[in-house]
């Protein structure tokens, strides 16, 4: 796992402006078929996550497409078997290593049991196989493994005695998808396209500015592509791109709710003025209502903080249950009415120095919470009523637990990580299955950092991505790793149980060279994103939730500039939306171009993809 860089609370600003870039040939021409002759060339490696530490701003984007050959030399095998094929122990060893995505043991807390080692003795009674004989031998045992594990979990999980049905059918993102609606595919209402191929649409350069800027937030409605640009969020038409209107702001926003009302209503903070140079870093502290369906702000307020008098709170997040809206900062927090900013609540202090650190909303709204000093604190996750505020129910965490991130509030999933142990920066080395009504602990998942690639920011209560939660499952990426293709890495998408915490039996390919994100659920299907090799386009796929079956709903086109213009976005750093048909992709920050950059390069705020 690796850690999406964290926005400063009042980053600097920059200039105005967001030009639009129409597509070669103009908006909505069909996709040019690839030069002959193209020659493919590898590119540089992946970007990697800035060593500026809080507030660094993301990588550039690497040069010359991803995933491209890095293959052995002209007439030499390759020379390392795929990943997650069973390695052969030493000579007169046993083997000592569990399977690739069996669940480890847990911290004393209720986990999945340990499983069965397994591990392949080598072929032939030491017999050297040659290459390809060890692919496909390894191939084979590969395949029986995963099958063989999964009828294990399918036979020895047990319910727990928990026979709840009202798993949330929303991913990270607040989808609301209800599985049987619609005439998409069973389960979802997503729909296959009679011609998956997809034209490029929408594509936005980056507006100039002269500093690391959030553009954080990004939605659309039916008519409407909304997203965040400097000192204003704009509302783009979704057939033909055009610009519809735009929302001026006092100061840049700083945060975005991702979930949004059914009449298509949502809640940003922004700064409070532009910088000057009395004030080079303006206060985040206005929370501002918007309609998406007719472009306006509809109010904005701020707070005072109750241990510092008439000084605004400062937030840094921003969030949405129902018609609440709930923002939180270090210095305090504050709940506002979405239909008119009225206040309804703030969260109660006490003897014991407590305060909200963040909320995450949805179905549900829950709050961690921190008690004591900061050197010995407790964190406690508690459901709230939205509308009062008042706790449903509170889990204290674990000792070592300094951030925790909610996953998800119905059900309630909240990730960690525990005492630092999963050393990778993603703010994830367990997961916590919580029932919501009690506040007691369904189940503790330990997610291996080495396997497992979901990603949790590590100050920001509701930031974690590259997961969804639905059916009662936990969807989760594993780590790149080996394929058996000729080049690039390729990974899967598995399920714990989130009553068991067991992996399910079953597991949704990336493909060869491709590897897969999950990015919200719909109904019981997850829609994933598939980011390609080096010569070809992204694909969306929904996946059955249960049966692991995927189905194709859009391929990106593999002509050069623009598979150059939709691997320019990092998954990790990026916003990628699939709606309907279409596939918004959009920066989260965005930079001043370095002055190496050639002219001509194109860095891009949205790109868009449409089968419709």
């Amino acid at each position: 796992m690796t850690q999406p860089p964290q926005p400063p609370n009042e980053p600097p600003q920059g200039g105005f402006g967001a030009p639009q870039d129409p597509p070669p040939g103009g908006f909505g021409a069909p996709t040019p078929p690839p030069s002959d002759g193209l020659t493919k060339q590898p590119p540089a490696a992946p970007p990697t996550p800035p060593a500026g530490g809080y507030g660094s701003p993301p990588p550039p984007p690497p040069a010359g497409g991803y995933g491209a050959p890095q293959g052995p030399p002209p007439g030499q095998p390759p020379q390392n078997p795929a990943y997650g094929y069973p390695q052969a122990p030493p000579p007169g060893q046993p083997p000592t290593q569990p399977g690739y995505g069996f669940p480890q043991q847990g911290y004393g807390y209720p986990t999945a049991p340990m499983h069965p080692q397994y591990a392949a003795q080598q072929p032939g009674g030491g017999k050297k196989f040659n290459t390809r004989m060890q692919i496909i031998v390894a191939a084979v045992v590969a395949v029986v493994l995963i099958v063989g594990g999964g009828v294990i979990y399918a036979s020895s999980g047990g319910d727990g005695g928990d026979k709840r049905t009202d798993a949330s059918s929303a991913g990270p993102d607040g989808g609301e998808g209800k599985g049987g609606e619609g005439d998409g595919l069973a389960g979802g209402t997503e729909k296959a396209p009679a011609d998956t191929k997809s034209e490029l649409g929408l594509q936005l350069r980056h507006p100039k500015v002269t500093d690391t800027t959030v553009v954080d937030g990004s939605w659309v409605t039916d008519k409407v592509y909304v997203k965040t640009g400097v000192y204003e969020v704009v509302g783009y038409d979704l057939a033909k791109g055009t610009k519809l209107w735009s929302i001026p702001l006092p100061g840049q926003v700083c945060a975005a709710s991702r979930h949004m009302s059914k009449d298509f209503r949502t809640a940003i903070a922004f700064q409070e003025g532009k910088p000057t140079a009395a004030d080079k870093y303006p206060s985040c502290n206005q929370i501002g209502g918007l309609d998406l369906a007719t472009g306006k702000l509809m109010w904005n307020k701020s707070v005072t903080s109750d241990s510092s008098g008439d000084e605004p709170v400062r937030f840094n997040e921003v969030t949405l249950s129902g018609s609440t809206v709930a923002a939180g900062g270090t210095s305090g927090g504050a709940a506002f009415s979405l239909a008119d900013g009225a206040e309804l609540w703030r969260p109660k202090t006490d003897a014991n120095n407590c305060s909200d650190r963040g909320y995450a909303g949805g179905e549900a709204l829950a709050v961690v919470r921190r008690c004591g000093d900061y050197d010995n604190s407790q964190l406690t996750i508690q459901a709230l009523n939205p509308s009062t505020g008042a706790p449903i129910s509170s889990y204290n965490m674990p000792a070592g637990v300094d951030y925790a991130s909610i996953v998800s509030t119905k059900p309630l999933v909240v990730a960690a990580d525990v005492g630092d142990t999963a050393g990778d920066g993603s703010g994830i080395s367990d997961f916590f299955s919580i029932d919501a009504a009690t506040g007691k602990l369904i189940v503790r998942i330990s997610a291996d950092a080495d396997k497992y690639a979901a990603k949790c920011g590590s100050t920001e209560v509701e930031t974690c991505q590259s997961l969804a939660v639905g059916n009662n499952k936990l969807y989760v990426p594993t780590e790149e790793h080996e394929g058996t293709g000729e080049y690039g890495d390729t990974n899967e998408i598995v399920a714990f149980d989130l009553t068991t915490g067991k992996l399910v039996g079953g597991r949704a390919d990336a493909g060869n060279d491709y590897t897969i994100t999950p990015l919200r659920m719909d109904g019981s299907n997850v829609i994933a994103y598939k980011r390609p090799p080096y010569d070809k386009g992204g694909q969306i796929v929904s996946i059955n939730g249960s049966t692991f079956e995927e189905t194709v709903l859009m391929v990106n086109p593999d002509t050069e500039k623009v598979r150059e213009a939709e691997t320019s976005f990092s998954v990790d750093y990026a916003e990628f939306i699939y709606e309907k048909g279409r596939l918004f992709i959009s920066e989260k920050m965005i930079s001043e171009p370095s002055k190496s950059a050639a002219a001509n390069d194109r860095n891009y705020l949205v790109v868009s993809f449409s089968t419709v």
